[in-house]
């Protein structure tokens, strides 16, 4: 696909990336943040745009009417950028949904002249040899999950999540002499029709993709907290069609997780059980949320407990697989329009939810908010609570692309360039 090759062959001739979009394309609604990037590597929002999306428009995160999402992240970015007062050329977007698999492999070698100095071109073997059981074990997972042969699979993004030597960790280890070489990458793989789509919208909306980034990889990518870093973390993003789900674990993401069910389905069901119409359920879950849904509150309080059950489950399943067999981190973040709800932080705080799953202790659980987030400023003052974090992780994610030069990084892009994937 053209514009994945255009990812990959950035090069070091190629202007520097100083102005961008950050489009976050979600069930319920579409964001577009517009920022300048400054000296120091630092994200400065100058815009933000929301447009909501139709019912029909999105389903369980992914696009479902090309033509009518293109619309909406029009009006969301023409909102952006007359606040910003310019209009960024280049965009990075987000995936979700059930398919959009992310995890991380590690391929260790002996090498058999230990003595001899670490060259470009084994390091790039190396790296093309975590890529190819990358892909195996993503077309593994998503033909067994859809139940169809030969399921197009996509590579959405990679980065270097580490490298070691003989078991110290280095950033590059170009010039190094060891035996064990171990070099761990994470990849984010979807089904070629959800990744296409996105590309179309990029395109009739005339912006150049700069990169395409699963959403749970942003979120726990986006705090720079040494905690998170040395002690690990899981990362939950409610959206209105997915929740997402990211695992850190020593100082790297190990896989993310996405399952379909977001505060739409809660919303649905307020709507089915009180005869509302859906528009009128969803502003009555927003008050709830707020704690102004008065003579309603008790009710609506029953059904979110019902559904956050289920959802909690669905969470306790995510964890299960991501955990490995591993303890998980103690820590939790939660972040997304749908963790409003204080059900969500309730379910997740409760001891009974932590005993089913390799906790050491029960987690501590914190909402995201967006100034938590160090390396993007927000000059509007409109990005105010765990909703507004994704974006921002996404931007900070077009910063990472366009600002990198890490030599682990351009081996990568190397070897994902002459795959051709």
């Amino acid at each position: 696909m053209t514009f994945l090759r255009r990812i990959w062959t950035r090069g070091e001739d190629d202007e520097a990336l100083t102005a961008c979009t950050a489009l976050d394309i979600g069930t319920e609604f579409a964001k577009a943040l517009a920022f300048e990037i400054d000296e120091a590597g630092k994200g400065i929002v100058r815009g933000v745009g929301r447009k909501r999306q139709g019912l029909s428009h999105m389903q369980s995160g992914t696009v479902a009417d090309i033509s009518a999402v293109v619309d909406n992240c029009a009006i969301a970015l023409q909102e952006a950028e007359e606040m910003a007062g310019f209009r960024p050329s280049q965009v990075v977007i987000g995936i979700a949904g059930e398919l959009v698999k992310g995890f991380t492999t590690a391929h260790s070698q002996e090498r058999p002249r230990p003595d001899a100095q670490i060259t470009e071109a084994e390091l790039q073997k190396l790296i093309e040899g975590v890529q190819r059981e990358a892909i195996r074990e993503a077309e593994r997972s998503i033909t067994w999950e859809t139940g169809l042969a030969n399921v197009d699979v996509r590579l959405v993004h990679a980065a270097v999540v580490g490298a070691w030597i003989d078991g110290y960790a280095v950033t590059n280890p170009i010039g190094f002499q060891g035996r064990h070489v171990k070099i761990a990458v994470f990849d984010a793989f979807a089904p070629l029709v959800h990744l296409g789509a996105l590309q179309t919208v990029a395109t009739r909306l005339d912006l150049d993709l700069v990169g395409v980034v699963a959403e749970p990889y942003a979120v726990a990518r986006v705090l720079n907290a040494d905690q998170v870093r040395q002690a690990g973390a899981l990362f939950i993003d409610v959206g209105g069609g997915t929740t997402d789900v990211a695992l850190v674990r020593q100082g790297g993401i190990e896989g993310t997780r996405m399952f379909a069910l977001g505060g739409r389905a809660f919303t649905k069901s307020i709507a089915d059980r009180l005869e509302l119409p859906f528009p009128r359920a969803e502003a009555l879950k927003v008050d709830y949320a707020r704690g102004i849904a008065g003579d309603r509150a008790d009710a609506v309080r029953e059904i979110v407990a019902d559904d956050v059950a289920v959802w909690a489950a669905g969470v306790e399943l995510v964890m299960e697989e991501l955990a490995a067999g591993d303890l998980l981190p103690g820590r939790i973040y939660i972040c997304g329009g749908g963790s409003r709800l204080p059900e969500i932080r309730a379910v997740l705080d409760d001891e009974r939810f932590s005993k089913r799953l390799p906790f050491s202790r029960p987690p501590e659980v914190t909402i995201m908010a967006p100034d938590q987030v160090e390396t993007i400023r927000d000059e509007t003052k409109l990005l105010v609570d765990q909703q507004d974090v994704t974006p921002m992780g996404l931007a900070f994610q077009a910063i990472e692309l366009g600002t990198s030069t890490n030599p682990l990084d351009a081996a990568l892009r190397r070897v994902v360039r002459q795959m051709r994937i």
